[in-house]
């Protein structure tokens, strides 16, 4: 079965739209659950394949999850096995996010190498650096990870980088450990945050999130919780570009400006009138898109590089020449050769593309290779002249919930076709 999106571009999007659970904040809470043996209701998550391949993993392991409307319900008593194989590990980078979880609560945990999109080597050397500062002993046999916790102690993890992963990973397998561990240079992401205040809802104590200096109190044991994780800053992002080059006027509830400050100011700089609230944000746009001059994606507060295509889509029709900088991953631009298949003028080197805007895309034939570049994609062809067709969907999926009923009930003219 081949899936592709059929988009009619140049319509102006208008109307409001509510922003669903992170994808980023949902998968760390999910392989989190595996630290109770109690309930976990994770509420307003969508069935994104990303989402499917981490349950699966849960199951695999002799996990319950069950779907009751936007909730799941997961329950970990009956985990049978502490290996996780290379069919299921192969599918989602975050697949590593259950190291953490098991050699906390199993002192054990094997795994084989995680997959995901080819946007750049993504090491996992920090999560592994991470859990070995706590005392886990960790080899390679036969392509498989093989962490062993029986020595696990709490301690202090200094981060060469502020790894959001990495200090994931170890805030969860400090959880149950005797004593206090201290995470220095921690990610600062609001993902953190929210993780940390699951961990919290579960009778754990973590405190500092948001700051590069968090502390995690073990406790002997946690249990069930009831909990929904914060919206998705990156998919609503790609709502407010989508909107801005299309000269749209959008309001995406459900969307803290806290977590969009980088975002909401680069709208303002490209000629957007933004305004926002304690739970919404509102672009308008007249379509006219100035040139930025530069942005830099950074760990948070700074750009996301999640959504670097994403606004590099929106500039192809910019005013001027703008430059991206992708400080975070090295081969993150390979959409650029599908925008420029419309028109656009992306020129690349190393790290850094130079944007020459144009006055007009025009629709054309189209591959998504990545989540975020194929998101990049969908802006593109919203915003330009005639159709574009997208295949491999399944990218974006991993990320976006039925891309085209959003982007419709916005007034996007915008199908799946099933082939």
């Amino acid at each position: 079965m081949i899936q592709i999106l059929k988009i009619q571009g140049g319509n102006r999007l208008n109307g409001t739209i509510n922003c669903p659970s992170a994808k980023n904040a949902i998968l760390p809470i999910i392989a989190g659950a595996v630290m109770t043996d109690g309930d976990v209701r994770i509420r307003g998550c969508s069935l994104l394949t990303d989402t499917d391949a981490m349950i699966k993993i849960l199951r695999a392991l002799g996990a319950s999850a069950e779907w009751e409307e936007d909730s799941v319900i997961i329950n970990c008593s009956g985990l049978k096995t502490d290996a996780i194989t290379s069919d299921l590990t192969g599918k989602i980078r975050s697949s590593v996010f259950i190291l953490g979880p098991l050699v906390a609560k199993h002192k054990r945990a094997v795994m084989s190498y995680p997959g995901g999109c080819e946007i750049g080597l993504r090491p996992i050397d920090l999560h592994l650096y991470g859990l070995r500062q706590l005392g886990v002993k960790i080899s390679e046999q036969n392509g498989f990870i093989v962490c062993d916790g029986t020595l696990m102690r709490s301690g202090e993890v200094n981060f060469d980088f502020p790894s959001v992963g990495a200090t994931e990973n170890v805030m969860m397998a400090a959880s149950l450990l005797g004593g206090q561990t201290v995470i220095r240079n921690a990610a600062r992401e609001p993902e953190i945050v929210d993780l940390a205040q699951f961990i919290n809802a579960m009778g754990g104590s973590v405190a500092g999130a948001g700051t590069d200096t968090i502390i995690v109190n073990g406790v002997k044991k946690l249990h069930g919780c009831d909990y929904q994780p914060l919206s998705d800053r990156i998919v609503g992002g790609t709502y407010l570009m989508a909107c801005a080059v299309t000269g749209g006027d959008i309001t995406v509830q459900n969307l803290k400006p806290e977590t969009m400050r980088a975002v909401i100011e680069k709208l303002a700089r490209c000629g957007c009138t933004v305004t926002h609230g304690k739970n919404f944000v509102r672009v308008r746009s007249s379509g006219k898109i100035k040139a930025i001059h530069k942005i830099e994606t950074q760990p948070f507060p700074g750009f996301p590089t999640d959504l670097q295509p994403q606004i590099v889509a929106m500039l192809t029709k910019a005013n001027g020449c703008s430059m991206m900088v992708e400080n975070l991953f090295e081969s993150r631009y390979k959409y650029t050769t599908q925008l420029n298949k419309m028109g656009a003028r992306i020129t690349v080197k190393d790290r850094v593309a130079v944007i020459k805007g144009v006055k007009t895309l025009k629709g054309a034939p189209l591959i998504a290779e990545d989540l975020r570049g194929g998101a990049a994609l969908v802006v593109g062809a919203l915003g330009a002249e005639g159709e574009s067709t997208i295949s491999g969907v399944e990218n974006i999926d991993r990320g976006y919930y039925h891309i085209e009923k959003d982007f419709s009930a916005l007034g996007a003219y915008i199908n799946r076709i099933i082939l």
